[in-house]
């Protein structure tokens, strides 16, 4: 039987129809091997057999966990060190508070556009949906594609957007579910919208999100500080990548932030200008 996706993970006990059977003993006692062979002698509460909630990692905002990131990558990495040493931490904040779904509209709106140019449409298109407060799926599902257009929005992105606010009218969606959702789920979910692709998704995730091990094996500007980095000879693929990145798990997010630092820099490292003691005590990011 072909599963489904929802079936990909299940959640239901594996003994459920083991436990469920009823076997009758007779009163004497028999010397007789038992019925059920792998039964535990000392079983674990009944509540044991259900399925833990998923454990989602601590975003970067937490306190202490740049200062983990940072020990954790000089220590794993001599090569990243080196960047860790010579260039300011990443900075991740609460201060501007913005929804999962706000985020993923301008994660839309600006796509093959500067920062200029998609800083102009995205403050058209909110005044278009009357203020931050009201980019909601319903308004945004109400304004037609030549509305959307006149703010300079195009065709396929208008669709998109659509796609987006429909998708969380029918539930698929929601801001409550995003944020409890484990990476590869989120992953699997956001890329069901049209328009929005893994590089997006890994964005979203490390910039709104702040999940800490994102490594955007399509983003160019990592892949190019990896290259140079490692003084490879080409453009890794995503399958080396991961290879090569392997050792910044779980705090990938924060390596490939520095890789946009790196190329920044042109991938010539300034001298240092505090020493890892100091570095520590910055930690945070805050």
């Amino acid at each position: 039987m072909k599963r489904t996706r929802s079936q990909t993970k299940p959640y239901s006990n594996p003994n459920d129809s083991l436990s469920s059977s009823k076997i009758s003993f007779r009163a004497r006692k028999i010397r007789r091997t038992p019925l059920i062979t792998n039964k535990n002698p000392n079983p674990e509460p009944e509540t044991s057999s259900k399925p833990s909630p998923t454990t989602i990692s601590k975003p970067l905002t937490a306190t202490g966990e740049i200062e983990a990131a940072l020990n954790h990558l000089r220590a794993a990495d001599p090569l990243l060190a080196n960047c860790i040493d010579s260039l300011p931490p990443p900075h991740f904040s609460n201060d501007v508070v913005v929804t999962p779904f706000f985020s993923l509209t301008k994660s839309i709106i600006s796509q093959q556009l500067s920062n200029k140019a998609a800083s102009a449409i995205e403050s058209r298109f909110v005044s278009l949906c009357g203020g931050r407060d009201s980019v909601l799926p319903d308004v945004v599902l109400s304004l037609s594609p030549v509305q959307l257009r006149q703010v300079g929005i195009s065709g396929p992105k208008a669709t998109y957007l659509h796609d987006l606010a429909t998708k969380y009218i029918d539930g698929i969606l929601s801001d409550s579910t995003i944020l409890q959702m484990d990476d590869e789920t989120l992953h699997e979910k956001l890329t069901l919208v049209k328009g929005i692709g893994p590089w997006s998704v890994h964005m979203f995730m490390i910039f709104t999100l702040h999940r800490p091990d994102v490594l955007p094996v399509g983003d160019l500007v990592v892949r190019r500080g990896v290259e140079r980095l490692y003084g490879l000879k080409a453009l890794p693929a995503p399958s080396l990548m991961e290879r090569l990145c392997q050792k910044w798990k779980p705090y990938s997010s924060v390596a490939s932030c520095y890789m946009y630092k790196f190329m920044d820099a042109k991938g010539v490292l300034p001298l240092p200008a505090t020493t890892i003691t100091d570095h520590q005590q910055m930690g945070g990011g805050e």
